[in-house]
This record gives C-alpha cells, structure tokens and sequence, in this order.
C-alpha cells in the first residue's frame, strides 16, 4: 500500500499515481556535469509545479537523468513528458553555452524517445533507494 503522505485527493477522486521516468540524451552524449543536474532538477519541479504534479524524486548521470514523479489523473503523461524535454532542452541550451554548443546541428538536447513506467509492483522506497543510487558525476 501507499504511504499515507502520498495519497492525493482531486474534486471528485482520491489517487496515488506515480511514474518512473527516464530521458537519455541525444545520440547518449556524456554532457551532464553535477551543476546541470543541480539546475535541470529545478527547471523540472518549476515544470511540473505547473501541471499540479510533484517530482518526488530527481538523479541521473552524464547523459541520462531518472524522475520519480506523483501525478494527477487529468494530466496526461505524454503531455507531462513533452513539457518536461522541451522547456529543459531549452532552457539548458540558453543557460549553459557548453550544452548549446555540442548539440549544434541537431538542436536538441533529448533523444525522441523516452521510457515511463507506472510504479505500484515495486515500493515506492525501493525506486527511490534506486534513483538516489544513479552514479551522479562530479
């Protein structure tokens, strides 16, 4: 069962939706340094703040990061997701010239695909003990 703390309520529902996504990069470049994770984390809570979602949990390593986040059922996760790639792309291309610059003919920083897996088979403590564990470059 789900932790009492992670039972949401809606107008007309009470849900626990969580999802494990992963984003690798583009063509698996090894780019991300610890100050692009500090800050990609950031642009990723701002986004989901604003679909009324929680990002439980946020890790990855030089080119992929791992997200654990708690969702409501009127979000879908396909519009989740796009959000999630397409303002961090950009917002890591404008503020870190290095990432801009080694992504120059492709203009993206995300590969097109990406995985997401619904969390209930496996604790949720379990998932987290394994994001927490991504070997995080220094």
């Amino acid at each position: 069962m789900a932790e009492y703390g992670d039972i949401r309520t809606g107008r007309h529902c009470v849900f626990v939706l969580h999802a494990h996504l992963v984003f690798v990069t583009k063509f698996r470049h090894r780019v991300f340094t610890a100050a692009h994770l500090e800050r990609m984390e950031q642009i990723m809570r701002d986004v989901c703040a604003d679909f009324e979602c929680e990002l439980a949990e946020f890790n990855g390593e030089a080119n992929h990061v791992h997200l654990l986040v708690n969702f409501p059922p009127k979000v879908a996760l396909s519009r989740l997701v796009n959000s999630l790639k397409g303002v961090s792309s950009r917002r890591m291309r404008q503020e870190f010239a290095d990432l801009a610059r080694h992504y120059y003919r492709a203009n993206k920083l995300w590969s097109g695909s990406y995985f997401a897996g619904s969390v209930g088979g496996a604790p949720i403590s379990v998932l987290r003990q394994y994001i927490e564990q991504q070997n995080r470059p220094v």
